[in-house]
């Protein structure tokens, strides 16, 4: 246990707006910070909003972001006392935390051995069947022939849910109805999970048609303090990535919430866990709820909880790493209004979701009063498919579930980023849709009501009125020949775009 091992300087081992948020809270701290770029990433923000920065070079992943030794080796040279992993990277890579942790370093997350235990879905279920949280029936054994796994997927009862053991973000996954289509889908799920997680092991669970995805947000020190921090819905999504999250669920009721909570703060406890983390839940139409999984990390939808808490998560993961108790017990935290949060991606929705690269011309600012913008990049910034396209976070908050909403939809009026074709208004419809307003916000959203999320035709008056906004920010338009000026594009030519 480290107690009162106050953190001087982090190296923070990721990128981006992740990146600068670190760098913001530290900062706060009065600690210094590191950053980390590679070669395309020379004029990126998070490169010069640290107090040093160093390279890590070019080449894929595996020689910058994943290369664990470098990494450490410059935490080491740089004078560094702890490193903050961020999300995804190195996050929940428990190699990485036992390497920090023996260079002598801290490591701001959980212990190696919580990664361990549940980073793996299989280890996990185990653990926390064994505490006595309610898990989705399935299979989770060593036994891997086909012939095994389609008699346990009988048992379980079709629809059932095949999954990589191993992995997340949807990969090594697939639904299967009935028996004829289990070896194909088993197949295909094996050879997926194989070239993700270097391991071929699924688990079979119950499919459940029309769930939400509840995940409870847990902190503990390293005192035996465990809390939560309420919950969060992260229901719509695409393939298994989350779109939009908001706090509190349309669907808890106090009573739910308090189930659900207590569950969490059961698995915090019984694996004496350290540092933030999220319990993921499987929420059915009656009410049931089911474990799903925990990251052991931020996650990228923290800023919602921080709005209806008004607590600083990264502040409290450092407070953690250096020995402090939490600054609240229980009772202190209380769910304040409404969040929504927003993933801005580099993306084409309407194209099948291809990503676009290109340069960004101008981002736009928010305007609308409670509404907070975290993003990675800056005007004249090159978005690249070198990375995950996700440009930005676009955070609300309201008294209600409903100004939160409103809120959102206007600052999304305003937040482009010219130059680049992004799920802007795919987003805006979401928040508009019908369903949506109603709290209908069911895993397979996105599928259910596609029609309703597919682009309206422009009318006449819709054209007319473009034009007319066009013209009316063009301000260095001295005459009509300018509009077609061969030396200006369209996008140099905007200047009041939050209006477009």
């Amino acid at each position: 246990m480290q107690k009162n091992n106050k953190i001087k300087k982090i190296l923070i081992a990721n990128r981006g707006e992740i990146a600068i948020r670190v760098s913001q809270t530290a900062k706060e701290m009065g600690i210094k910070t590191v950053s980390l770029y590679t070669e395309e990433e020379l004029n990126l923000p998070h490169k010069s909003y640290s107090d040093e920065s160093y390279n890590l070079g070019s080449g894929p992943l595996k020689d910058t972001y994943l290369n664990q030794d470098k990494i450490i080796d410059i935490a080491k040279k740089c004078g560094a006392d702890a490193i903050h992993p961020g999300y995804g990277f190195l996050s929940e890579k428990s190699s990485f935390a036992k390497k920090v942790k023996e260079a002598g370093l801290i490591f701001i997350g959980p212990s190696p051995e919580s990664i361990d235990l549940m980073g793996d879905k299989k280890t996990s279920k185990i653990k926390i069947q064994e505490l006595g949280v309610p898990s989705i029936p399935g299979y989770h054994g060593d036994n891997q022939e086909m012939s095994h796994l389609i008699k346990e997927a009988h048992k379980i009862g079709f629809p059932v849910l095949i999954k990589a053991s191993a992995g997340g973000g949807g990969k090594g996954m697939r639904i299967v109805f009935n028996e004829n289509e289990f070896q194909a889908a088993l197949e295909g799920a094996k050879r997926e999970a194989l070239n993700a997680f270097s391991d071929d092991t699924v688990l079979l669970e119950k499919y459940i048609t029309s769930p939400r995805h509840i995940e409870i947000q847990v902190m503990s020190d390293q005192h035996g303090n465990h809390t939560h921090l309420f919950e969060r819905e992260c229901s719509i999504q695409r393939r298994y990535q989350k779109i939009l999250e908001e706090s509190p669920s349309p669907a808890v009721s106090p009573e739910l919430r308090s189930r659900m909570t207590e569950a969490a703060l059961k698995i915090t406890k019984g694996i004496n866990y350290e540092g933030a983390g999220t319990i993921e839940l499987i929420l059915d139409t009656d009410g049931s709820f089911y474990f799903l999984e925990m990251n052991t990390r931020l996650q990228v939808e923290h800023p919602v909880t921080e709005m209806v808490t008004g607590l600083d998560l990264v502040k409290l993961q450092i407070m953690v790493a250096q020995g402090d108790k939490l600054p609240y017990i229980q009772s202190d935290i209380k769910q304040r209004g409404h969040a929504i949060e927003v993933r801005l991606y580099a993306e084409d929705p309407d194209n099948d979701f291809l990503p676009s690269i290109g340069t960004i011309k101008k981002i736009g600012k928010s305007s609308v009063r409670d509404t907070r913008l975290d993003c990675g990049y800056v005007d004249g910034n090159v978005v690249t498919i070198s990375f995950d396209p996700m440009l930005a976070k676009l955070i609300s908050w309201g008294e209600s579930r409903d100004s939160a909403t409103k809120k959102l939809n206007l600052a999304l009026n305003e937040i482009l980023f010219l130059g680049l074709k992004t799920n802007r208004d795919y987003l805006k419809r979401i928040l508009t849709l019908p369903e949506f307003k109603e709290g209908l916000t069911f895993t397979h959203f996105v599928k259910t009501y596609e029609a309703g999320l597919k682009p309206k035709e422009p009318n006449q008056e819709h054209l007319a009125l473009a034009v007319a906004a066009y013209l009316f920010n063009s301000q260095e338009m001295t005459g009509p020949k300018q509009i077609f000026n061969k030396t200006t594009t369209a996008w140099e030519n905007l200047s009041g775009f939050r209006n477009i």
